[in-house]
């Protein structure tokens, strides 16, 4: 590793410690904001003054909030995020199994939306202005426009319910069966793919597009080299750059955002989850997840800063 390169990797690290604290502290201070008391709603409107003082002590709730933010703060840097008001469990385990069931999806779906996006992004590109260029980009521009959760409730409408191909309603574990498991996750998977399809296509074709027009293409063809390899070769790893950061940014918010889909699909995810317990007004679970979720953003797209140099070894200078 030359020294550029690492100077590059060591910035993105360090970027990445003032980043989490700063997350950390409006998670903290967002949660304080949102009306409701929680030990009043765990035990009812009849509860005396004197128990609802009780339990807001033992939760450390009555405590001032820098106090309380130092505490929980100490408590997260210790690998502990605490225990759910409304269940009892320890958080950060509740985290990490409900973690598995959107992980699963999301990365299955932003996988094959990659290996079909970036082949008919770079083939529209080829073709611009042709019939195949039009008909790509009027797919891609179908699927964006789609809401997720009405693609999704089509596909079970179909799919699931119409055809009985797969079982619509329920989950069962990947440890206890996972023929089961994957045959609960199929649509879900479908749907992001569908969904994340448009603006993948979409933005390889314009990074191709970009990249045909540079002066080394045109050099590449001067030399004889046949166009399939010039576009493998050539244009694919130059223009696949910006596409690789928008997949970055696409895993980032699908891990935290995929509640709707969990909603529509009855599936117990990290996003169903966080609705339930803001409902709840469960602070240490809603704390949790969107700490959770904000660690895995900021991982992913270090990730992805990282990778960057394979496809653009100028960005290792700067």
């Amino acid at each position: 590793m030359n020294a550029s390169l690492a100077f590059y990797v060591g910035r993105r690290l360090l970027w990445t410690l003032p980043t989490l604290l700063l997350v950390g502290l409006l998670v903290f201070v967002l949660m304080r904001l949102v009306p409701g008391d929680p030990a009043l709603l765990i035990l009812g409107d009849n509860a005396s003054a004197e128990q609802v003082a009780q339990l807001r002590a033992s939760f450390g709730l009555d405590q001032p909030v820098p106090v309380q933010f130092a505490y929980w703060l100490g408590q997260v840097l210790r690998g502990d995020l605490g225990h759910s008001i409304t269940s009892g469990q320890a958080v950060l385990p509740l985290i990490l199994e409900r973690f598995q069931v959107s992980a699963a999806i999301v990365l299955a779906a932003v996988l094959l939306a990659v290996l079909l996006a970036v082949p008919a992004g770079l083939y529209a590109a080829w073709k611009q202005n042709s019939f195949v260029d039009t008909f790509v980009v009027a797919v891609a521009t179908f699927f964006l426009s789609i809401p997720s959760f009405w693609l999704g409730l089509l596909l079970l409408l179909f799919v699931g319910l119409k055809l009985g191909l797969v079982p619509v309603v329920g989950y069962v574990p990947f440890s206890e069966d996972w023929r089961a498991s994957v045959s609960f996750l199929v649509l879900p998977a479908i749907t992001l793919t569908l969904i994340e399809l448009g603006v993948l296509t979409r933005m390889a074709r314009a990074s191709a597009i970009e990249t045909l027009r540079l002066e080394y293409v045109t050099h590449a063809r001067a030399k004889g080299l046949a166009e399939r390899r010039v576009l493998l070769r050539h244009v694919l790893p130059n223009a696949f750059a910006p596409t690789w950061t928008l997949v970055g940014l696409i895993l980032g918010n699908l891990l935290g955002g995929i509640a709707v889909l969990e909603t529509v699909f009855t599936l117990p995810g990290l996003g169903r989850l966080l609705v339930d317990a803001i409902f709840a007004r469960d602070y240490p679970v809603v704390q949790g997840c969107m700490l959770f979720t904000a660690f895995i953003y900021v991982m992913v797209n270090l990730v992805v800063d990282l990778c960057y140099p394979l496809f653009d070894p100028r960005v290792s200078a700067t």
